[in-house]
C-alpha cells in the first residue's frame, strides 16, 4: 500500500481541481483512515460511516442487479458526499458544497479514485510481494451473488 504522503498529495490535487470541495478522505473498505484533508470533520468517524454506507450500497447494487459498485452520491441541504471505489481495498470520499458542478465532481472523483487505487494496490517498495489476495465482502468493486 502507498505511503500516506502520496495519497494525501492526490487528495490535495483533487481539492485544487474542484474548488467547491470542503473535504477529502481516503480510507480502507474496513473504515481505516489512509489520508485525509477534512477540516472541521472528524476523519475516523467519516471513514467508519463510509465503510458502513459502502456495505449497504454494495448489497443494494447486488440485490438490484446493478453490478459492481463504482460510486455513491448523497445530496443533503448543504451539499454532497460522494464516495468512489479506489482499487481493491480503498475508497475515496469527497465532501462538496451544494453549488458544486456534479459532473465535474464525478470526473475528478473518478480520476482521483483510480489514482489512489493505483497507489493502494501497488506492492510496497520496502515490503515487497503482492497486495493481499482474497476477496473482501465489503469490496467496492466486487459484488457477491446471493
Amino acid at each position: 500500500m502507498a505511503a500516506e504522503p502520496e495519497i494525501l498529495e492526490e487528495l490535495r490535487r483533487v481539492r485544487v481541481r474542484v474548488p467547491q470541495l470542503t473535504g477529502a478522505l481516503a480510507a480502507s473498505v474496513d473504515g481505516l483512515v489512509l489520508a485525509h484533508d477534512t477540516p472541521g470533520v472528524e476523519p475516523e468517524g467519516l471513514a467508519a460511516l463510509t465503510a458502513t454506507a459502502l456495505g449497504v450500497a454494495v448489497r443494494m447494487a447486488d440485490v438490484t442487479g446493478r453490478g459492481e459498485l463504482r460510486e455513491v452520491l448523497l445530496r443533503g441541504v448543504h451539499g454532497y458526499v460522494a464516495t468512489y471505489a479506489a482499487g481493491r481495498g480503498a475508497v475515496l470520499t469527497l465532501l462538496a458544497e451544494d453549488r458544486v458542478n456534479v459532473g465535474r465532481l464525478h470526473l475528478e472523483g473518478r480520476r482521483a479514485g483510480a489514482r489512489i487505487g493505483e497507489l493502494t494496490d501497488a506492492p510496497r517498495a520496502t515490503g515487497g510481494g503482492p497486495p493481499s489476495a482474497g476477496p473482501d465482502h465489503r469490496h467496492p468493486r466486487r459484488s457477491q451473488s446471493s
